[in-house]
Formats: C-alpha cells, sequence, structure tokens
C-alpha cells in the first residue's frame, strides 16, 4: 500500500469514529499513531518513536511532548497532540514553541488528528515560525500535499531537502492569501497597475479608480470561473477519449452516475463560485456539496442542518436557492452562472446565520 492509501484508509475513518474520541489518548491511538506509522515510523520502538519526550524549558521541569522521532539517535520531529475536537489555537501553538527551542528538531507537528500544521525555523534558527508552512486537512486532503508530506517520510526524510519545501511552501501560501483579498477588495496598487497596462500614459484619478476597481473585481472573478471550467471542460474530454478508445461508452455513465445522480460541469463550476465567494469568511474545506436528484446542494462542514445554498440546474432556467436565517429557501432566476456574484451579500449572512 502506498503513502498516500494508507493516509486516504486513515481520512475515511474519521468521520465514522470522530464522535467517539472523547479523549487526547483516544485521538493518538486512532488517528495519530496511525498517521506515524504511514510515514515509514515504528511506533513500537521507543528509540525511534519516543511518547512523553522531556522537554524541559528553564526553570519548568517534567515538560513532555506528544511524540519526538529520531533517526540516528537525533530528534528530527516533533509532534504535539490534541484531542480530535479541539480547536488549534494560539495557545496550543505557544506550547509546542517553548518545546522546540529545546531540541535540536527542526520541524514541529501540532495536530488533532485531522488538521495537521507543520512548523519550522525559517525566520529565526532554533525558533518556531509562527505560522505553518503547510496545513494538511484530513476531511479535505490535496494530493499535492501529500506529496509535500510524504518528505518527512522515514525513507524519504532529508532535512535540507525539506527545509527548502518548508520555504516554498511559506511564501506561496502567504501569496495565495494576497490574491485571495485581492480578489474580494483589490486594492488601490492593484488596481492602478491594471489601469496603466491597458491605459498607458492616463493618469489614475478618482474617477479612473472608482470604475477600474469594479472592472478588476468582474474581470477577476470571470478570470477564476473560467479557468475552472476550461479545466473542468478538459479533463471532461480527456475521460471522454479515454472511454471511446476502449469502446466503451456505457462505463462512462456508470462513472459519472450513482442511484440516477449526474453531477454536471455546470453545478461544479457554480459551486467553485460559491466556494470562492465564501473563503472571505469561511476556510475552503468548510464548503462542501451534496448532489441529489433536484438540487445541488452546498453545505456547511458537509452538515444537511446548515444549507448555504442550492443549485436548481436541472431546467432550462437556472436558479439559486438562498437561505435565511430560518433555513427557509428562495429561488431566484440566473441566466448565466457567474450571475451567482450578484448574491455575494446573501451567500456571507447565511454563514454568519451559523457562525454566531
Amino acid at each position: 500500500m502506498s503513502f498516500n492509501d494508507r493516509i486516504m484508509a486513515i481520512a475515511e475513518r474519521i468521520p465514522q469514529i470522530i464522535d467517539s474520541l472523547k479523549t487526547e489518548e483516544a485521538t493518538k491511538n486512532a488517528l495519530i499513531m496511525p498517521f506515524i506509522q504511514a510515514l515509514g515510523y515504528d511506533i513500537f520502538n521507543p528509540q525511534e518513536v519516543v511518547p512523553e519526550f522531556v522537554a524541559d524549558v528553564g526553570t519548568k521541569k517534567g515538560e513532555k511532548v506528544d511524540y519526538a522521532i529520531k533517526q540516528h539517535g537525533e530528534v528530527t520531529l516533533l509532534i504535539e497532540c490534541k484531542q480530535a475536537n479541539t480547536n488549534l489555537n494560539d495557545t496550543n501553538t505557544s506550547q509546542l514553541y517553548r518545546y522546540f527551542t529545546t531540541t535540536k528538531a527542526r520541524i514541529a507537528i501540532l495536530t488533532n488528528g485531522v488538521i495537521y500544521r507543520f512548523y519550522s525555523d525559517l525566520e529565526e534558527p532554533n525558533k518556531m515560525d509562527q505560522k505553518p508552512f503547510l496545513e494538511l486537512d484530513m476531511t479535505n486532503i490535496r494530493e499535492n500535499l501529500l506529496d509535500e508530506v510524504k518528505k518527512l517520510a522515514k525513507e524519504k526524510f532529508d532535512l535540507d531537502r525539506m527545509l527548502n519545501t518548508a520555504n516554498e511552501l511559506k511564501y506561496t501560501s502567504e501569496i495565495k492569501k494576497i490574491l485571495m483579498v485581492q480578489f474580494e477588495n483589490p486594492d488601490e496598487n492593484f488596481v492602478k497597475y491594471f489601469f496603466a497596462a491597458t491605459n498607458p500614459g492616463a493618469r489614475f484619478v478618482p474617477s479612473a479608480k472608482e470604475q477600474f476597481t469594479e472592472y478588476v473585481k468582474k474581470a477577476f472573478q470571470q478570470f477564476i470561473s473560467e479557468s475552472v471550467s476550461d479545466r473542468l471542460r478538459s479533463a471532461l474530454q480527456k475521460e471522454d477519449e479515454k472511454n471511446e478508445s476502449e469502446n466503451d461508452v456505457s462505463s462512462v455513465e456508470e462513472k459519472n452516475t450513482k442511484n440516477g445522480i449526474m453531477t454536471t460541469e455546470d453545478e461544479m463550476e457554480g459551486f467553485y463560485i460559491v466556494r470562492a465567494i465564501l473563503s472571505k469568511k469561511l476556510p475552503p474545506n468548510r464548503v462542501v456539496h451534496r448532489d441529489t436528484k433536484s438540487y445541488f446542494g452546498i453545505l456547511l462542514d458537509d452538515n444537511n442542518r446548515k444549507p448555504l445554498c442550492r443549485l436548481h440546474f436541472n431546467t432550462s432556467q437556472k436558479y439559486i436557492g438562498i437561505f435565511d436565517k430560518d433555513k427557509k429557501e428562495s429561488k431566484h432566476p440566473i441566466s448565466d452562472i457567474t450571475d451567482i456574484y450578484n448574491f455575494t451579500d446573501s451567500l456571507l449572512q447565511t454563514v454568519e446565520f451559523y457562525e454566531k
């Protein structure tokens, strides 16, 4: 079984058992120790995986990290664990920060078995950075992140390579956050760049700023929407070509249809637009879709009791269903999928109903 398969197997168990993990110890046994095993470390060898590793800090004695991973007798990884339903916060981070300074470890992990945050000392030697260079959500796994996590595996571990990767991930993550902010509310310098590029020599007067801010926002939204659509179209085209070459057209329907439900390209494009809108208030992994025969539902935390909106795309006239504070749905006709952006305020308000 490959590393990715082992991680996916752990992830698939989480929804089934998470409500039973009432303690930190239960979380360790059910989720975190299997994760360490997936990285190739022997959890039954105390010379390799050291539980309750003593990391005294100054006058504080008896300070212990949940796990220390050793290679060639040296500590290479520190892992601080929390109970599965614990929100990882600054208090947890500061605790790990203290441990980090007392060992030679350059990588530290803070986890509740569902979220894994990876830290290093990229900004100042032997002082753990305040922000993680990578975050893995086991309920919304992205394969490109697994490729990075795999570099911490026993057989693959190369500290220099990992630190170079950590540095790259740190900056790419920050750049993506900046792009997201500009996507929602482009600032003056951002707008001015596009104004100058499209109007050489023109003065960036207040009226131009106001007008171009809206142009940039709309262009950004359309660019992302079109890019998603193109990617989906390309993926579907490749799948069709593959199936045609195998002379097995019927298998296409079997792969894409479950219980008579067909998720369309338009529905997925609409989902990505809604998730982009809600990223202003929510991490993307909390916005989840569920398709049904009558509508395409978009939920908060994959919870049927927290509907964010519904896409009614099964007829020639498309509708978006918006929910009020009493979870009553009102349907609004749209002529184009990008019209979903017109409901930005309503969608953000729906989030507020659940996040109070």
